[in-house]
């Protein structure tokens, strides 16, 4: 096994740059890799969890292997609105995931997208002033639901089990 170097700390402004870049040119494999090194260096760095929690939910379309870990980031930073609003984007991306999947098993995003609009709603309770964004994420939410009304009909079958992903 190879041993990690360490980053100094001198870089890590610079590699948080990069990390980001790599978001979007959709590699998110290698933003995690440089925010992973970014917290070794510096563990309460907070660009660098939410640009790990961020990079994480952008693979779920892929892959949901990493979910946990993306709640624990989340369940770790600062403050509680940042905990809410990023909680719910973590629920929401693993709904849109399950959605995008298609077929029967889409029901199974119902809940994921309701507790992101659970969460984002505690979000705006606690949002600074002028700062919508979790407005703007529980409305992307009610669009789905909007758009998609089967969604959110009752299961008239008892007992049918719902696939979870």
């Amino acid at each position: 096994m190879f041993e990690l170097k360490p980053l100094s700390p001198a870089a890590i402004t610079a590699a948080l740059a990069k990390a980001e870049r790599y978001r979007l040119l959709n590699e998110p494999e290698q933003c995690e890799s440089i925010c992973e090194d970014i917290l070794r260096t510096d563990p309460d760095n907070h660009g660098a969890r939410i640009a790990l929690i961020l990079a994480i939910t952008d693979s779920f379309p892929r892959t949901t292997r990493a979910a946990v870990r993306a709640t624990d980031l989340v369940a770790a930073l600062p403050s509680e609105y940042d905990r809410c609003y990023y909680g719910g984007l973590v629920a929401e991306r693993r709904g849109r995931a399950v959605l995008s999947g298609g077929g029967l098993g889409r029901r199974a995003a119902t809940p994921w997208l309701q507790q992101a609009m659970a969460d984002y709603e505690r979000a705006d309770a606690l949002r600074p002033p002028e700062h919508d964004d979790a407005r703007l994420r529980w409305n992307a939410c009610a669009r789905v639901f909007n758009a998609h009304p089967d969604l959110l009909e009752e299961d008239d079958q008892p007992g049918t089990p719902i696939m979870l992903e």
